[in-house]
């Protein structure tokens, strides 16, 4: 290994300087610069002393002064390099590359997800586009380390990229919940301006916060419920409740020849109410089973079912945003909403 844990390093790309926290593998070690801590590859770093030797030299240099060992004072210990929890993040490190303009490109980008609290983690992972998993890993994050996802090469970040991950502790505590769902979409253009900020701010990775804190257990108010049994009402546990529910759809047609055999003779009042009580029915039980997506076909017509539906999609606290854009099965007829919870 060409590196060891303690070496002063050069970040090639940023030329910042940092130094070696720990050694990943025989290829990728972990850095910390100004107190940012994130893989890098071999191939990306150097030792500083590399440029003060190939720089010119403006003033003869002084022969360096023997120190006899008994004279070098005794290393002070730094207690400043403490450890900041700051949440889980996604980083994505772009690797550069020359094109044959000789102008730098982003050639892929290295997928990561970082730890950076005091709780290690079992977590499930998928990475999709149009919303068809293409990437899926199982596996576990400690505490203040990092875990290496995989590549995606930059012309696929015009797909529409999209990120799931289901994270639950390593250790049980009560207190805390079972599980929490983060997801990050990212668009052509959005990720070139984090390029472009990234570049101007001279950072080595474009990062997104999962989350800061691991959340904790909702605890309900327990109620009597003997007096409804009684009465013959059917009575389910929460933690149970998906067990006596229809299962959720990923996708829902709300053409009318879908939803019934004798629309031809409805009005178009009708037909509406119809296609609005359809989509209320899978938009709660999409809610009910915690889906992260749910697509709506509501097709282009005149647009009345779509406006319909952007608007009540727009008072949906579950609602994290909904997006209506040209998509190669449906076209612009679908709409694809993504909740939060």
């Amino acid at each position: 290994m060409k590196y060891q844990v303690g070496d002063e390093i050069i970040v090639l790309h940023t030329s910042k300087e940092g130094k070696v926290i720990e050694i990943i593998n025989d290829k990728m070690v972990l850095i910390e610069v100004k107190g940012v801590r994130f893989p890098a590859y071999l191939d990306q770093i150097d030792f500083p002393y590399f440029f003060r030797f190939t720089k010119k030299k403006t003033v003869e240099e002084k022969k360096p002064v023997k120190v006899f060992i008994d004279n070098v004072p005794k290393e002070k210990i730094n207690k400043t390099n403490t450890k900041i929890a700051d949440g889980v993040w996604l980083s994505l490190i772009p690797k550069f590359t020359l094109d044959e303009f000789n102008d730098e490109v982003v050639e892929l980008f290295k997928i990561h997800l970082i730890n950076r609290t005091h709780n290690s983690f079992h977590f499930v992972y998928q990475q999709q586009f149009f919303s068809t998993t293409e990437f899926e890993i199982k596996n576990e994050i400690l505490s203040f380390h990092d875990f290496y996802l995989h590549d995606i090469s930059f012309a696929e970040m015009n797909d529409s990229p999209s990120f799931h991950f289901t994270f639950s502790l390593l250790k049980e505590e009560k207190n805390k919940a079972s599980f929490y769902e983060a997801n990050v979409k990212l668009k052509g253009k959005q990720l070139f301006k984090r390029i472009e900020e990234m570049k101007e701010k001279n950072e080595p990775a474009i990062q997104f916060l999962l989350f800061e804190k691991y959340p904790d257990k909702i605890i309900e108010d327990k109620f009597e419920v003997s007096s409804l049994v009684a009465k013959g009402y059917k009575v389910y546990e929460a933690n149970k409740i998906k067990q006596n529910l229809p299962p959720a759809r990923e996708v829902v047609d709300l053409h009318m020849e879908k939803l019934s055999d004798n629309w031809q003779h409805m009005s178009n009042f009708e037909i509406l109410n119809m296609q609005l009580t359809e989509f209320n029915k899978w938009y709660e039980l999409a809610i009910a089973h915690q889906r992260q997506n749910l697509i709506v076909i509501h097709g282009v017509g005149s647009g009345k079912l779509k406006d319909e539906i952007h608007d009540i999609l727009k008072t949906k606290k579950e609602v994290r945003y909904f997006i209506n854009q040209y998509d190669h099965r449906f076209g612009y007829g679908a709409t694809e909403i993504f909740f939060q919870y």
